[in-house]
This record gives C-alpha cells, structure tokens and sequence, in this order.
C-alpha cells in the first residue's frame, strides 16, 4: 500500500478511535468496504501520474472531477460500436447521454454530500435521480448495481462518506446531448 493509500485509512482510523462509538465504527468500515469493492473510486477518486504512471490521487479522494480541469469539447463519436469516451482522469464522460462528471461523494457540505440526509441519499440510489427528485443520475454511473444493495448497506456507505476528509470541489453540471435534428419527409 502506497503511503497515499495509507494515510487516509490511518486519518480515518484515527478519526474513528476519537469519536465513534463500536457500534459506529464498525457501520463505517462495512460502508469503507463496501465503496472499495463496488469500484467508487475508480471515477470518483481522480487519477494523476504517478512514478510508474496514472493513480489515484488520494489526497482529492473520492472528490470527483477537478473543478479547475476544463474539459474541451468531447470528441464526437460516430463509428459504432465505439459508445462513449472518457477523460484521462476518469472523472468525465461523454455519450449518447452527453457529459456527465464523476460526483464530490466527500462531506463537503456546499460542494459534496455534507448536506445530505441519509433519507436522500436512500432515496437518490432508490430514484436513480439526483437527491431523489432532481435530474437522472447519469452513465456511467452504474445505478443499477447500487440499487441492489440492501439498505442496511447503503446506509454503511453513507455512513463512510460522511466519515471521510471534506474537500471543496464543485464539479460542473452535466451538458445534455446536442439536439439530434428531426428528419422531415
């Protein structure tokens, strides 16, 4: 484990020894599992490069995409069976869908979950839309998969997101598709 790894594990378990009780610390390191295995990392922790190349830049984990990375226009995709592209961070992605940037999942309270309830973050993941009512949450985010947790995981998972470093990263709204013109006979 790189020491990037390891200092928010450390910064996490030091935090937890604390303040949360067993019952507590026990909730969120099943939700610190349960964000390891599902992947959350690999689009919302940003890459960068590292001495043997791209890595997870743990000191903006799970933060989204960078605010201050400006995307250019997404290449346009027109030969199947090429679907979709992705940024060399792995936090934006461009499809049929238009441009969707990985989410702040932190406990920054302007910028990611810190203002969350664990009712809307139940209900984001049940709704499949942003704080349960909002706009859809969009590929590649694989919702479905997050739907089939039970809701005592969920709630592990929320729970760890609220136990983890707030970082202040406002990440773009999603751009809708460009119109597709209507054909006239």
């Amino acid at each position: 484990m790189t020491l990037l790894r390891a200092l928010p594990c450390a910064l996490l378990g030091f935090a937890l020894a604390q303040s949360a009780t067993p019952a507590q610390t026990k909730l969120i390191q099943r939700g610190a599992y349960y964000v390891q295995v599902a992947g959350c990392h690999d689009c919302h922790t940003p890459l960068k490069m590292g001495p043997k190349g791209p890595e997870p830049d743990m000191s903006r984990m799970l933060s989204g995409h960078p605010e201050g990375l400006k995307m250019p226009p997404a290449p346009k995709l027109t030969e199947a069976p090429w679907g979709w592209v992705g940024s060399l961070t792995m936090t934006a992605f461009s499809g049929p869908w238009g441009v969707s940037y990985a989410a702040n999942l932190t406990p920054d309270k302007e910028t990611g979950l810190g203002a969350w309830t664990e009712a809307q973050f139940l209900q984001m993941v049940r709704s499949a839309r942003h704080l349960g009512q909002g706009r859809a949450i969009l590929p590649p985010m694989p919702i479905q998969n997050l739907q089939a947790a039970t809701e005592a995981d969920l709630k592990a998972v929320f729970a760890y997101l609220h136990s983890i470093p707030a970082v202040k990263n406002k990440v773009p709204a999603p751009i809708a598709p460009a119109p597709t013109p209507i054909p006239m006979h």
